[in-house]
């Protein structure tokens, strides 16, 4: 049936969606920033994949990791030349600068690459494969890709939940998250915490910009936008700054997206899902699984 077809779509989708909207969550979570340059991360390591695919003929796991290394050290020039010159100035200040960011990576790009669209290579027999699970009625049609990118994923993400709850530098993103100023007095480098978590977040999103390109086998300097649009709704809407908050979201935000497909809904899969954003921050105004704080004045 199409919903348990669409329903495959909406996981693989969804995990896509996870790592670019943990990046979101964790800057967020460490200095209350929505970086808007963060979809076109993704772009970017999309590139960097589509090029070591075909330029250097590596194979997708290697593009993959190559695109990581690559966009963390992006994240951390990020912070360094636009942010951190921006941390005591006001938030309306680092907003604007955000969507500079996102702007200059767009247009470098395309002056360097150009603007046409850039097909990534075809994929290997043993990923471009795909199998049907008969169970009576159902019929679902699984792709091999597609059991690809929900593993990279949920390993990406098992990753980053070992670091941030059992190495120094996540018990320090931990500490600085819950009161920078006391962070510093006990020793940690606050900086440098910071230039970390850019590096981690921005690693992930270009994890999942090789993963797009892979899934729907085409790339270009401006496609960054919506899914960086979607992935920081998938945060907004478990909780922004908490990371299981953000893995809720992009599920559900994959699923509601490929659930109007199957509902012959495809031209308002985007609308829907900020109906449903909306109808939930009326009800719940922290997100899903996020509490509401009061602030003294």
């Amino acid at each position: 049936m199409e919903v348990f077809q669409q329903f495959i779509n909406g996981l693989s989708l969804g995990s896509i969606y996870a790592l670019i909207a943990l990046g979101y969550t964790m800057v967020y979570g460490i200095i209350q920033l929505i970086n808007f340059a963060h979809g076109d991360v993704l772009m970017v390591g999309a590139y960097v994949g589509w090029f070591g695919m075909t330029g250097l003929h590596m194979n997708v796991f290697a593009a993959l990791a190559t695109s990581m290394v690559v966009c963390s050290l992006l994240g951390m020039i990020i912070e360094r030349v636009a942010y951190k010159p921006l941390r005591n100035s006001s938030r309306i200040a680092v907003l604007i600068t955000a969507i500079g960011v996102s702007l200059f990576l767009e247009y470098t790009m395309m002056y360097f690459m150009g603007a046409k669209v850039r097909a990534y290579p075809d994929l290997p027999s043993y990923l471009a494969g795909s199998f049907t699970i008969i169970i009576g009625p159902v019929s679902v049609t699984i792709k091999t890709i597609q059991l690809v990118i929900i593993g990279i994923s949920v390993l990406l993400m098992l990753a980053l939940q070992f670091i941030v709850k059992q190495t120094r530098i996540g018990k320090a993103m931990r500490a600085v998250s819950q009161d920078p100023e006391a962070a510093r007095l006990m020793g940690i480098n606050v900086d440098t915490t910071i230039s970390l978590t850019f590096a981690i977040g921005s690693a992930l999103a270009g994890a999942a910009g090789v993963l797009w390109g892979v899934y729907y086998t085409s790339i270009n300097p401006l496609m960054g936008i919506m899914p960086g649009l979607e992935a920081f709704v998938a945060a907004v809407l478990g909780g922004i700054g908490l990371i299981p908050g953000a893995l809720l979201g992009a599920y559900i935000v994959g699923l509601l997206q490929t659930g109007a497909i199957a509902l012959n809904l495809s031209l308002f899969r985007d609308a829907v899902v900020f109906v449903v954003l909306i109808l939930i921050l009326i009800i719940k105004p922290a997100g899903l699984l996020g509490k509401n704080v009061k602030e003294k004045v």
